[in-house]
């Protein structure tokens, strides 16, 4: 189990944001997790860390929105994660993160500044689609094994039906609880799931409510049009977030 003071000085604070983006923001600064905790700890420990607290939350997550997600739309995006999920797990070691992260940030960017300055906004919400959802969600698999940055491919795919908050967050609860899931036994297998870092996520593990909490406080409180612009800002930020990594890492 980790004891350096510096290593909680990081993790507490990325656990609550984690916690809070889930709850409330469909994971849109979750993201900022993973590198937060990295700051003391190599990033793959601080994932493997990090992922049984995920699953924590979701549990949440799957209580506070257990009547308000799209059945639809899960079985169109799961049965794609899972094959992103495997396709990474077996390329993981050939597959450069900097590029997966340039490549994810550009994505979200492109979007977000084409519902700008497309004027997407004004647009009819769009319908379920079974082969870009299956395409995304695959892209969610892929993604959130070898970077962590599921997140973007999710809302790429959900942001244009418009949904209520609600089920839109829910949905990405739901989703997400099963990406996460079906990510330990890989994970397991590499060597992330150590006795000493599952040690240090059950020491961080009272945080994973607290952040949940006050993610879900905040949808309550947030109204549904000021709610889809903070989202679509937070998906930008988030894209240009990950080309800086990505860059930084590339440039190393």
């Amino acid at each position: 189990m980790i004891t350096d003071p510096w290593f909680y000085a990081a993790a507490i604070p990325a656990i609550l944001i984690v916690g809070l983006s889930k709850g409330g923001f469909a994971g849109g600064l979750g993201i900022l997790g993973v590198p937060l905790m990295a700051l003391a700890v190599p990033p793959l420990q601080a994932a493997g860390i990090m992922l049984p607290i995920l699953c924590a939350m979701d549990v949440i997550g799957i209580w506070a929105y257990r009547h308000s997600f799209d059945r639809h739309n899960l079985k169109i995006l799961v049965p794609g994660a899972i094959a992103g999920i495997l396709i990474a797990a077996f390329t993981a070691r050939y597959l450069s993160e900097a590029v997966i992260l340039l490549l994810v940030g550009g994505i979200a960017v492109v979007f977000t500044l084409d519902h700008w300055i497309g004027r997407r906004a004004l647009q009819a919400p769009k319908p379920r689609h079974t082969l870009k959802g299956s395409f995304w969600g695959s892209v969610v698999g892929f993604t959130s094994f070898i970077a962590h940055a599921g997140g973007p491919p999710y809302q790429i795919y959900m942001l244009p039906q418009k949904p209520d908050k609600k089920i839109y967050v829910g949905t990405s609860v739901f989703f997400f609880w099963l990406v996460n899931l079906f990510k330990l036994p890989p994970y397991a297998y590499l060597g992330e799931l150590s006795l000493g870092n599952l040690a240090t996520s059950a020491v961080l593990l009272p945080l994973a409510p607290i952040g949940m909490l006050l993610g879900i406080k905040a949808l309550h409180v947030i109204p549904e049009k000021p709610f889809y612009r903070l989202a679509y800002i937070l998906v930008f930020l988030v894209g240009l977030k990950l080309l800086w990594d990505g860059a930084s890492a590339f440039l190393a």
